[in-house]
Formats: structure tokens, sequence, C-alpha cells
């Protein structure tokens, strides 16, 4: 059974893990690397070109969507079971719900 002071030494363990691996040098630069690099003071030096994407760019106004006739919506609804269908797929959350024409009452 595990006593108080094995879990604090278990802990002082790790902390003195996580201190060496953060204390490791990072990959030493090689001069080749530091030569490409531009000098950050010289006014002269190469800059990248910017580039700006909206946040915006892919989004969709409501008004986008292609309006569908009532009726077409219901008949749709009924076909695939009614609101039935949309409890059952509510039910089942990994489940997707009938497809249409599978599941449900029949329309009259």
């Amino acid at each position: 059974m595990p006593t108080h002071w094995t879990a604090v030494r278990s802990h002082q363990a790790l902390i003195v893990a996580a201190l060496l691996v953060a204390a490791t040098p990072m990959r030493a630069q090689s001069v080749s690397d530091r030569a490409a690099r531009a000098d950050p003071l010289d006014p002269r030096a190469p800059v990248p070109a910017l580039t700006y994407q909206s946040p915006l760019a892919g989004y969709r106004a409501p008004g986008d969507n292609k309006a569908v006739r009532w009726k077409d919506a219901n008949e749709t609804v009924n076909r695939i079971g009614g609101w039935k269908a949309y409890a059952r797929e509510a039910q089942q959350s990994d489940a997707p719900g009938p497809a249409p024409g599978q599941g449900g009452h029949k329309a009259h």
C-alpha cells in the first residue's frame, strides 16, 4: 500500500524528469541555417510577401440556401417517417436516421 511519502517521491521524480527535458538544448543551428536567414537589422533584407485571407471567406449568408416549397418539405418529412424519425434520430446520437423512402409511415 503506497504511503504519503512514496507518492511525494514519485511526484518529485516527475518534476525532476520534466526539468531535465526542459533543460535539454534544442537542435543547434548550423552555419548554413544562420546564413539563409536575413539580418533583421538590415533594411535591404528581403521580406516575404504578406498574404491575407479573410476569416469570413467561407461564410454563407442565411439567404443563400435555395428555398423549398412547403409542400415538398412536408412530403420529404412524411417520406422519411414524420416527426417520429426526428425523435429516433435525436435518441440515437451515433446512428443516422432512416434513409429517404425507407422508414416511417407511407404517404396517403
